[in-house]
């Protein structure tokens, strides 16, 4: 066993003692150590340098770009400011130009309104004509009782309305045509015409000659007396006529006519004047039974209390009966339903425009 240890010892001294072969080993060496440490000190102060100036321009540059993002902050800060009283500024006007345009839809709608009363649509026009045609032919028919008049106006409001083709007015001008219907119905009463012929009658009253006049003869000229007729002559002959005047023969072809004294004659045509008025205030009133006594009684009057075989009197005669044969409508109808059928129709076109206002 020992001899191997000692082969092992003797070739370490051998690897130990090798380095120490030579004179000049050992300055080599070191000097080679020097120039790694030199070169090495030198490598690490360049790269100690060259960080610093690295650090420094990082630095440098860091510092720049803080400055920038600070100097963009400010500016963002600053323009958000100003943005924010940009649009505190937007947000004023508009609210300004919101209150405006609230205010001047308020001032359109006034205007549109307005217009609409100055100046209604064509339709509208015409509705208020024809209101206005039926107020006129109720008025005619129920103060005046004037049927020609009130058909009239109504077959005027047909003839309007007959120029819109509109859906609406079907309704109105169905009541309308009833109306006028009812109104065709009626006989014809000329109202003018029979009051015409009473006034022509209260005229000729007072020329009308009474049945007294009939019954006494005209007196006879009496001839002028001879100029050289002696008294006891002229004494009789006077005498004669006072006696001839006391008696008179008659032959009557009919009952003996009342005697109306001088007195009363005045009043017997004024009573008959007055007849005569009250039936034609009757018939403008349409009062049927007042006009046709009225009339009976002026005719019986006459034929009473003057002279028949007068061609005045005849004639004034004619007319009465005449009158008195007129018929009258017993009853006027009513033409409202046309007039009610307008209001309803304006009355729902108008409901549509009332309802925003509210």
């Amino acid at each position: 066993m020992d001899p191997p240890a000692t082969t092992g010892e003797a070739a370490s001294t051998t690897t130990v003692a090798t380095p120490r072969a030579g004179p000049f080993a050992a300055p080599a060496s070191r000097g080679l150590v020097i120039v790694l440490a030199v070169v090495a000190a030198v490598a690490i102060a360049a790269i100690a340098l060259a960080l610093r100036n690295a650090h420094r321009e990082l630095k440098l540059e860091v510092g720049q770009k803080l400055a920038q993002v600070e100097n963009a902050a400010a500016a963002a800060h600053a323009r958000n400011v100003e943005l924010g009283n940009e649009l505190r500024e937007a947000q004023a006007k508009v609210t300004l130009l919101e209150a405006r345009v609230s205010e001047s839809q308020t001032q359109q709608a006034s205007l549109e309104a307005l217009y609409r009363e100055l100046a209604p649509s064509r339709d509208e026009v015409a509705l208020n004509e024809v209101e206005q045609v039926l107020m006129l032919a109720s008025q005619q028919l129920a103060i005046a009782n004037n049927v020609q008049a009130a058909l009239a106006a109504l077959q005027l409001a047909e003839a309007k309305l007959s120029r819109f083709d509109r859906p609406q007015l079907v309704a109105l001008r169905r009541a309308l045509t009833r109306d006028i219907d009812k109104l065709k119905a009626i006989p014809y009463v000329d109202v003018a015409g029979m009051s015409l012929k009473l006034d022509q009658a209260v005229g000729v009253i007072a020329a009308l000659p009474l049945a007294r006049d009939e019954r006494l003869p005209l007196a006879p000229a009496s001839s002028a007396p001879p100029a050289d007729e002696a008294a006891w002559s002229r004494f009789l002959r006077e005498a004669w006529n006072e006696v001839k005047s006391l008696v008179r023969v008659e032959v009557a072809d009919r009952p003996a006519a009342p005697l109306v004294p001088p007195t009363q004659e005045y009043y017997l045509r004024e009573n008959l004047r007055l007849r005569l008025m009250t039936a034609r205030i009757a018939l403008l009133s349409h009062d049927d039974a007042g006009f046709r006594t009225d009339v009976t009684a002026a005719s019986a009057w006459v034929k009473q209390y003057f002279d028949t075989r007068s061609k005045s009197v005849q004639a004034l005669m004619a007319t009465l009966a005449q009158l008195a044969a007129t018929p009258m409508p017993a009853e006027l109808p009513d033409v409202t339903a046309s007039l009610t059928a307008l209001r309803a129709l304006r009355a729902t076109r108008e409901r549509p425009s009332a309802q925003p206002a509210r």
